[in-house]
């Protein structure tokens, strides 16, 4: 299942348990109307048949209150099958004509390289982030300029934002992106992972190449609480020895990039104990499975933190 797929049952889950509340909601409400009917109305001695008209008009709007409930919970469930069908047709597809779902995206990794300056200096400041740009791609200050105030992500527009968009067809990707770039915190550590992705790809190391397993999200949370070494080894999922060793080799020889990795490996930490608080714990796993977590993962790795490591990165 991935990351998007992953993403998309929680919120169907999410709103189908909301349904509910409102069922019972619903339900109470009419209940205390009831009530308050009851103690107010006059008493006309007249029992018989009015019992039975009084429990059919209070048992009615509960039935139709469940029967609407259980009709919209179905309607997400065959929205949510039609899905998953879609998603697999196309799967077959894919593989039907030869094609691998992963190979078409190497490219991706240079489009951060569009809209970031010369990885050459430290991690950018925000400040003069705006004036280190007008030779390359316009696009990446009008993110900024148009952004409105900072808002709170959703999971899912945090996950666009921290996978970056596809190209410049890829709408919703950028839209999320602009709502990040409006956060102070969101947007260093968005400039962070786009300065290592984009390093990473001059040396050939694509993360869209790399092949993460799906992982316990609760050694992520555990992770985010504080946990390093062994406690976490299970993280340690990267079996590409190419690009650990890469990764390594720029951490010890490449002062830029090990200052531009540590700058992203600190802010994309505290992303995760942040959301930890108050996130499900798949919902960690799922923001890993972006491009930047997956850099984050690999020199994650390729530092220690998640036990398997060479320890490459020195001060």
């Amino acid at each position: 299942m991935s990351a998007r797929d992953a993403l998309q049952r929680l919120a169907a889950e999410q709103q189908r348990n909301r349904l509910l509340l409102v069922g019972a909601g619903a339900s109470a409400a009419w209940l205390a109307l009831a009530a308050l009917f009851a103690a107010l109305a006059p008493d006309d001695g007249a029992e018989g048949g009015s019992t039975l008209i009084w429990l059919t008009g209070l048992v009615l709007p509960l039935a139709l209150i469940w029967l609407a409930v259980w009709s919209a919970r179905s309607l997400s469930l065959l929205r949510e099958e039609a899905q998953e069908l879609r998603a697999l047709l196309e799967n077959m597809q894919d593989q039907a004509d030869g094609g691998d779902g992963g190979m078409a995206r190497p490219v991706a990794p240079p489009q951060p390289e569009a809209r970031i300056p010369r990885p050459t200096p430290a991690p950018p400041r925000p400040a003069p982030a705006p004036a280190a740009r007008p030779s390359g791609d316009g696009r990446q200050a009008s993110l900024q300029l148009d952004s409105p105030a900072a808002t709170e992500l959703t999971a899912p527009e945090l996950f666009f934002a921290l996978n970056f968009p596809d190209g410049p067809d890829d709408r919703e990707a950028i839209r999320c992106l602009r709502l990040a770039l409006a956060d102070p915190g969101l947007a260093r550590l968005i400039r962070a992972a786009q300065d290592v992705v984009t390093l990473l790809a001059g040396q050939g190391v694509y993360m869209d190449e790399l092949r993460i397993p799906e992982t316990d999200p609760m050694l992520w949370r555990r992770f985010a609480e504080g946990a390093r070494g062994d406690a976490v080894a299970g993280l340690a999922v990267i079996e590409d020895e190419n690009a650990l060793e890469t990764a390594g080799q720029m951490l010890r020889g490449d002062e830029v990039f090990r200052d531009v990795a540590h700058h992203f490996l600190r802010h994309f930490d505290r992303l995760l104990s942040r959301k930890a608080q108050d996130e499900n714990p798949q919902v960690l796993a799922v923001l890993t499975e972006t491009r930047s977590g997956r850099a984050f993962t690999l020199l994650a790795q390729a530092t220690g933190m998640l036990g398997r490591g060479s320890m490459a990165a020195t001060t």
